[in-house]
């Protein structure tokens, strides 16, 4: 039987992966000739060979792409037979203003690691990479993803690394970044702002011995600035919070493997697999409750029960692990609090030259900045709280129309969505829209996306509250029409858009803030929702809010919000621990704003109840970083007590018994630990007899769970369950972030529906 040709296309993550030099290993061994080509849209394959030697290439495709290669779709078409003397790698192709997936960066594979103990150019080279891992997101600059359109351009490669390009054989054929110690970027260790150390064994030492003694050093890594401490020094620790005047909020720690990680923390399979992966991530874990030698420095945590973790996915981590004398250290985002993570080399010097023991900077250029990503194991799935580094910039594939659209996303842990076909961008976490730097970085980065992959812009999606930096930019973006998107109908959205669904479904949406078509903060909403529209089906009780944003800081407030609405003047007799923790006047003077509605919104924020709690039970009176008081409520829960409080369901779900229950409690001394049981159980059962309702009366199955509070594992999980174990059929973020980072994708798809309803 004679040869035939066929031409493949293959769409999804298959550039910056090694999918071109697995292609032509693959069509090498089963005797095929023909080409293979990067285009900005995908990678296009031609093939000459019997028709079965081509079937099996085929299933090799599917079967057997790089591990960080994820298919979308492979098409074939038979063509006119071509006789090709053999297979080539064609260069790239720009053929339309369509684009191909970009990978994000990958942790260093053994082999490189192996690489670096190697006698030659690469031994302790800190920048080791092949086409199975290194950076691809952050230096990318333009596709298709060659090294002309990095910030490798200006690293020329020595005749051994081109020979390695070139070859297509070896392990770094066409790896865009590739390079050793002759020809490639380099560490650099300044002290103040001199330049003291450039061979990197010497820095490696140096700063192992500094971090050993207790000094804290500004690395430059794969995506911006990390600062690096002894995890079991609490000196260090301490100095660390002040130097970023981060009052409380945990830091990550690194391990230096699997090994070392489980004596400090509980790990099950998903948790190891997510830990393991080649997206590195940042892990949320229960911390083991026994003392462990050498003991984690207390400050780490705050005292929470969980530990967040990551294992090393840069040369430069494992170098540091074999010199340091402890298994782990803090690596944390290298800024000052609530502004970006630096970058750029100068700007490192400025700020941390003199605040720091040693500053480790290189000479590749980060285009695009990245914080490392946090995911935890929940439900039996990974579940994507700040999608950063090794997630983005993948998309997520909608079945929608996107195309054109950019979504602004909300104000706090900001992330911006733009359109593209049917896939939608999301961008890497941005951080709090509330300074000017963060949003200089929002602004160049929606800048960057929208070159990178393409985009004319024809449609704009913002959040409906007219006060975030978001919505004002997106108002002021162009002369475009413009969607705006109440927040909580958004994060339902978010989801729907995740698992693919395009029908009406029971909403509930619980997080802290967002602003509502009445002009009041919503924040705990059951919803009938569909992509284009929603009804407020009930919602938490409506509670003053004393202060505004003031009363986010500091719980005591909502607390005394709380007891002044169900006991009014009598909150004094009860014996509470905030009355002896707060000042009698400013609780005199909240009760009078009460009364007289000065600067009292009101909320029905989940987020606001989860605080008033922490504050009964003195977890938290002044907030030291964000969501603490649910955090510490969450951390004090034990699986093994099922009681709840009291509720009301009328127009609102009324939470004044539940408050009743807890004072009464605490009065008869019963543990905290019961107390916060007793109410995330409570808050579970609020949830599923108000979906019930619904389901009677509009017969909905699906229900979509979203909001920040859903990032509550016990809560999340309880929820699920008891829906689950009734017959529903629920929805939950995995992928995407339940917080407000997933906002702009459901801003997105909003904005689509209403397009495709013709409403805009």
């Amino acid at each position: 039987m004679g040869d035939i040709s066929l031409q493949v296309i293959v769409t999804g993550l298959v550039q910056g992966v090694g999918f071109r030099p697995f292609v032509f290993r693959m069509a090498t061994l089963f005797r095929l000739t023909g080409w293979v080509q990067n285009t900005n849209e995908n990678v296009r394959i031609q093939l000459t060979g019997k028709a079965g030697d081509i079937a099996k290439f085929l299933v090799s495709l599917k079967e057997q792409a790089p591990p960080a290669a994820m298919i979308d779709r492979i098409s074939t078409t038979e063509m006119e037979m071509i006789p090709f003397t053999s297979f080539t790698i064609q260069g790239s192709h720009d053929v339309s203003d369509a684009i191909t997936e970009i990978s994000p960066d990958i942790a260093v594979c053994q082999d490189c690691l192996h690489d670096m103990e190697q006698p030659g150019s690469r031994l302790d080279y800190a920048f080791v990479n092949c086409t199975n891992c290194g950076p691809r997101f952050t230096i990318i600059q333009d596709l298709p993803y060659d090294r002309a359109k990095t910030t490798m351009k200006s690293f020329a490669m020595c005749p051994s690394c081109r020979q390695e390009y070139e070859n297509v054989s070896d392990r770094r054929f066409h790896a865009q970044p590739t390079a050793c110690s002759i020809c490639g970027p380099r560490y650099e260790l300044y002290a103040g702002a001199e330049r003291i150390r450039e061979n990197i064994v010497e820095i490696v030492g140096h700063v192992a011995q500094l971090i050993d003694r207790g000094g804290v050093v500004l690395i430059k890594g794969l995506g911006g600035m990390h600062l690096a401490c002894d995890a079991f020094n609490e000196t260090a620790v301490t100095k660390l919070r002040e130097l970023k005047f981060r009052e409380g909020k945990p830091f990550a720690v690194m391990f230096r493997d699997l090994e070392s990680l489980k004596v400090y923390a509980h790990v099950n399979a998903l948790e190891e697999q997510a830990l393991l992966s080649w997206r590195r991530p940042i892990v949320l874990l229960a911390k083991k409750g026994n003392s462990p030698q050498p003991p984690l420095a207390g400050g780490l945590n705050s005292g929470l029960n969980l530990l967040g973790v990551m294992l090393p996915y840069m040369p430069i981590h494992y170098q540091l692990f074999r010199q340091l004398r402890n298994p782990a250290m803090v690596l944390t985002s290298g800024n000052f609090s609530s502004e970006p993570i630096l970058t750029d080399n100068r700007d490192a010097l400025d700020q941390f030259a003199a605040r720091v023991d040693a500053v480790v900077l290189h000479n590749r250029d980060i285009y695009n900045r990245t914080d490392d990503s946090v995911v935890r194991i929940s439900a039996g799935k990974e579940r994507v709280f700040r999608r950063s580094r090794g997630y983005v910039p993948a998309p997520v594939r909608t079945g929608m129309n996107l195309e054109g659209i950019v979504a602004f996303g909300a104000e706090l842990t900001n992330c911006f969505c733009v359109g593209k076909g049917q896939k939608a961008f999301l961008s890497q976490h941005m951080g709090d829209l509330q300074g000017l730097e963060t949003t200089l970085f929002y602004e160049k980065t929606i800048s960057q996306f929208i070159q990178l992959f393409r985009i004319r812009p024809s449609l704009l999606a913002v959040d409906l509250h007219p006060e975030y930096v978001s919505t004002r930019m997106g108002l002021s973006f162009g002369d475009l029409p413009v969607v705006k998107v109440q927040h909580h109908h958004a994060h339902i959205a978010s989801c729907m858009a995740e698992h693919h669904l395009d029908e009406r479904v029971i909403g509930v949406a619980l997080d802290g803030t967002g602003y509502g078509t009445d002009g009041h903060i919503w924040g705990g909403e059951i919803m009938l929702c569909d992509l284009n529209d929603f009804t407020r089906i009930t919602h938490f009780e409506y509670i003053p809010l004393p202060g505004g944003d003031t009363a986010v800081e500091e719980p005591w407030r909502i607390a005394v919000s709380w007891l002044y609405k169900v006991y009014g003047k009598d909150l004094f007799q009860l014996n509470l621990p905030l009355f002896n923790r707060v000042d009698p006047e400013k609780i005199g003077l909240v009760i009078q704003m009460i009364d007289k509605n000065i600067n009292c919104p009101l909320t029905s924020g989940a987020g606001r109840l989860f605080d008033c709690v922490a504050s009964l039970l003195d977890l938290v009176q002044v907030s030291s970083f964000q969501a603490e008081g649910p955090m510490r409520l969450e951390s004090l829960v034990q699986d093994h007590c099922h009681a709840n409080y009291p509720f009301r369901l009328g127009e609102t779900i009324e939470f004044a018994e539940t408050i009743q229950g807890i004072v009464d409690d605490l009065a008869l001394g019963t543990g905290k630990d019961i107390i916060a049981t007793k109410f995330h159980n409570t808050v579970i059962l609020a949830i599923f007899e108000s979906v019930k309702s619904i389901r009677i009366k509009e017969g909905i199955n699906k229900v979509v769970l979203s909001g920040g509070v859903f990032q509550n594992k016990y809560l999340l999980e309880g929820t699920m369950s008891l829906l689950q174990k009734n017959n529903f059929e629920v929805y939950s973020h995995a992928a995407i972030p339940t917080n407000d980072g997933g906002i702009a994708l459901g801003q997105l798809a909003v904005a689509s529906k209403r397009r495709e309803m013709s409403c805009v």
